[in-house]
């Protein structure tokens, strides 16, 4: 599946029991010895009394990871097409946060991504205090150079740094540089931001595990929650991405109160079949 050109393997958990190695898991990714993919979805039941699904999520290098947007709305079209369930409105527990996905008649979806979280410690980053920018430092071939970086997590850490034009940028270079910097001791998903206008930007990411890929749904959501903060965007925000555009709802926090993060987007099957493992 896709979303957004963001390619998936998504697995069936529920009807069959699925425990794939880290090695397994790569092959899977491989684009020329495997299936090929950016991420690994895997659907199994939920742990939880109020939850319809778990969710859970594997990088190309076998990793398991907190959230994905793109992924999430992937999902929802997956367990309603595969007779997995019936509701339109269905519950799903991540690694470590729940969300709310709604599966539109246009087979779009949106997605509750909740609300986000700007406090260093839960990022998870490296700071003595909060701030809404903080200058991170890169080697670059040779040279010191300072970048101002907005982070927040969306279920997954993200660093969001302003630029004046994405088709100018070294995303493969400084995306590996900050994604890996010791200030953020997880890794990060790092979004390159060019805003168009008020209501509209164009956006790159550099993700972990997985490196620069046509469209991350956490990403676009954590770029318009530091640009809303900043007062550069307002609510409702087109995010146009290397492989199509998403729709993000986000109101700016008022008295220390943060609003949810509400997410809409397409989702698509390419094919399925079998692999024998």
């Amino acid at each position: 599946m896709h979303g957004l050109g963001n390619d998936f393997v998504v697995l069936d958990g529920v009807t069959q029991d699925i425990q794939l190695t880290t090695e397994q898991l790569r092959f899977i990714a491989d684009r020329r010895f495997g299936v090929g993919c950016d991420q690994i979805l895997l659907v199994e039941p939920p742990k939880l009394p109020d939850m319809d699904f778990r969710y859970r999520i594997f990088n190309a290098d076998g990793s398991e990871v907190e959230q994905c947007g793109n992924g999430a709305r992937c999902f929802a079209l997956y367990v309603r097409e595969k007779n997995l369930t019936h509701k339109r409105d269905i519950r799903v527990e991540t690694m470590n946060a729940n969300i709310e996905l709604h599966l539109e008649r246009d087979k779009q979806v949106k997605v509750n991504m909740g609300k986000p979280t700007f406090t260093p410690a839960k990022i998870p980053f490296r700071a003595k205090h909060q701030q809404l920018s903080y200058p991170l430092s890169l080697d670059i071939n040779g040279e010191t150079q300072t970048y101002s970086l907005g982070t927040v997590s969306m279920g997954n850490p993200h660093g969001v740094l302003c630029v004046t034009d994405i088709a100018d940028t070294d995303v493969e270079t400084l995306g590996a540089g900050l994604s890996h910097h010791p200030d953020f001791p997880n890794q990060a998903n790092i979004g390159f931001m060019e805003v168009v206008n008020r209501n509209h930007i164009k956006l790159r990411v550099f993700e972990r595990g997985c490196g620069e890929t046509l469209a991350c749904g956490t990403g676009a959501c954590a770029a318009v929650v530091i640009g809303v903060e900043k007062g550069l965007l307002q609510s409702p925000v087109t995010v146009e991405l290397p492989g199509g555009k998403l729709r993000i709802d986000y109101r700016k926090s008022k008295n220390g109160q943060h609003h949810n993060v509400l997410m809409t987007g397409p989702a698509a099957f390419v094919f399925e079949g079998s692999i024998t493992l």
